[in-house]
């Protein structure tokens, strides 16, 4: 039997003129010259052009084959006419005259075209991803996604650290997402889960005595899409080391993730360590946790100067727990009136109440908000925002949850408004000091606010002096451009601060014994301090490769509604299957 192929449709070049030689792949595109066909092959690693000549009996034959046909020619390579070279391809001086041809694959009908990569509905894409993966772009991307995971285990191992793997059938913990929950058959009524995150597991590898590890982690959380999380499952590095501080963990995520970002982008980055931003002043800065610093705008709490002012609207807001913040903008006080009337109307469609403004102009302030304000409040505000002529100044006035999330969506805006954000850059940093707990308003309770396994700053003296709402956990996100790529902690190793943590937030030493039985029994038996974090590989990946959405660098996503249309999932399942779980599916009206 002949052999598919001696070369790839990336490897022949100059060096390989009149070899006889055999190309496997896809009609990638075909045209015809004056009876001279050429056809565009393309496998995984790239393109080679093959000519069939007139002179050859097959001519008509192949002419009739549609795209993305499974074709094998064999030919003698030869060189490319002049005007025919084409430098953007590796191959691109030679070309194939082909003596012989097999279809190895016949193709019916395209649902969606492959080559010209027209745009098609995401989700006649996502039925059909077997083509859509054969697209230029999606298909390096999945390279790409190969590529990165592959330089994360080199330079895991070359810290030290070694891969193990966890289960993934365990038990429901609350991670703060829901879990996918298995039936078992062996034990009738009771459930599996698919982890949300390895987080106990790779603890218990610290405590077994286990000092540095890693894992490609799958994780499962039954959350809805957005742009940069798929519904349903992702990768994560999982990470954890013992007898480790918070510094000592930044040190390793710094050097891997600058080293990855280094391989695989040409853009600009701050070399480690990277900049650390308190959480608390992140969200009076940029109203959120998860900063773009690529804006150069720094917000401000103004909420003391208006308390006095003559702003009833503000002034009357803050006496019932309201907070304002403005946002300095350089050098746009010119800007024509209707570039603030949409800013206007955008804040109010954002959910504002409305957005005042000042403006510091060769005349002097102007701005709707100046006649409600002295001489000296103005002087302070211009003080406090370090503006001057040229100069605007916005202001937001709601809770303080609110007014963080408009002002932080209004400073992206003016960021892309303006052109102010560097396409060809990532901006990373470190948000610190988490709060250990926040105000649950649908419970009316004090609850965790980030990992409920992290340890207190100050340990069990300030789980027992401090309010809940002001105990800090050494707790710490890795942000770049506006994303978060990972969540960390040290953990919290010692059973009665644990006990005491869970405590305020509402579980009994009861039900943590029952719930996290394992972790307990393992930290009373000699914990080592450790900590850990867990990049997320589908974000880094979709920086990476330059795409908005995260289903882009995912060879087989579901769409937002959670579904698999390929393989048409979620699906049901027989009667037969059901009784053998124990289980019967209720049809609400």
């Amino acid at each position: 039997m002949q052999q598919y192929r001696t070369h790839t449709c990336s490897e022949l070049r100059k060096t390989d003129i009149d070899k006889n030689v055999y190309l496997a792949g896809w009609i990638h595109s075909r045209r015809d010259h004056g009876g001279v066909l050429f056809i565009d092959l393309r496998d995984n690693y790239g393109l080679t052009q093959v000519v069939v000549y007139p002179a050859v009996a097959f001519l008509d034959e192949v002419s009739r084959l549609p795209k993305e046909t499974v074709i094998r020619f064999g030919g003698k390579v030869a060189f490319r006419s002049e005007e025919n070279v084409n430098p953007k391809l590796p191959t691109g001086e030679i070309e194939v005259v082909a003596d012989s041809f097999e279809v190895l694959g016949t193709c019916d009908a395209l649902p969606l075209n492959v080559f010209p990569e027209d745009d098609a509905p995401e989700d006649l894409r996502l039925t059909y991803r077997f083509l859509d993966l054969r697209r230029s772009k999606l298909h390096q991307n999945i390279m790409l996604r190969s590529d990165v995971i592959a330089s994360m285990r080199r330079r895991m191992w070359d810290l030290g650290f070694k891969e193990f793997q966890t289960p993934i059938l365990t038990s429901s913990s609350p991670e703060g997402a829901r879990d996918y929950l298995v039936p078992s058959r062996i034990h009738p009524g009771k459930f599996y889960a698919l982890p949300q995150a390895p987080q106990q597991f790779k603890q218990l590898l610290m405590i077994s005595g286990f000092d540095r590890y890693f894992q490609i982690a799958p994780c499962f959380r039954d959350e809805d899409a957005r742009a940069d999380r798929s519904p349903g499952e992702f990768y994560q590095l999982d990470i954890e080391m013992s007898f480790v501080n918070q510094d000592d963990i930044f040190k390793v995520v710094e050097s891997l993730i600058h080293g990855i970002f280094a391989e695989f982008s040409k853009k600009t980055m701050d070399a480690p360590p990277f900049v650390r931003i308190p959480f608390r002043e992140s969200m009076i800065k940029y109203g959120t946790d998860k900063p773009d610093l690529r804006i150069p705008i720094e917000m401000r709490d103004c909420t003391a100067i208006f308390a006095q002012s003559g702003f009833k609207v503000f002034r009357g807001a803050i006496e019932t727990g309201a907070v304002v913040r403005a946002i300095p903008v350089k050098g746009i006080a010119k800007n024509p009136r209707n570039f603030f009337d949409k800013m206007v109307d955008h804040a109010t469609t954002i959910g504002a109440k409305g957005l005042a403004y000042l403006q510091w102009l060769d005349a002097g302030v102007k701005g709707p908000l100046l006649k409600f304000l002295t001489p000296e409040e103005v002087k302070s505000i211009e003080a406090l925002c370090g503006v001057g002529l040229g100069d605007v100044v916005f202001f937001i006035c709601d809770t303080p949850q609110t007014t963080n999330k408009l002002s932080g969506e209004l400073r992206v805006k003016l960021g892309k408004d303006l052109g102010m954000i560097d396409p060809d850059a990532f901006k990373f940093c470190w948000i610190v000091d988490f709060p250990m707990y926040e105000w649950d308003e649908e419970n009316k309770c004090v609850a965790f606010s980030h990992n409920p396994f992290s340890m207190p700053q100050g340990g069990m003296e300030a789980l027992s002096s401090k309010q809940p709402l002001d105990i800090l956990a050494y707790q710490y996100d890795i942000v770049c451009n506006g994303i978060e790529l990972s969540s960390g902690a040290i953990r919290n190793h010692q059973p009665e601060i644990m006990y005491r943590a869970f405590e305020i937030a509402g579980y009994p030493k009861e039900t943590v014994d029952e719930r996290f039985g394992a972790m307990i029994n393992a930290f009373k038996l000699g914990a080592p301090p450790h900590g850990g974090i867990a990049p997320g590989v589908d974000r880094i990946v979709m920086l990476l490769a330059d795409e908005q959405n995260i289903r882009e660098i995912i060879a087989f996503p579901m769409n937002q509604r959670a579904q698999d249309l390929m393989m048409n999932a979620p699906a049901t399942v027989t009667q037969k299957q059901l009784r053998e779980l124990h289980i019967k599916v209720v049809e609400h009206s």
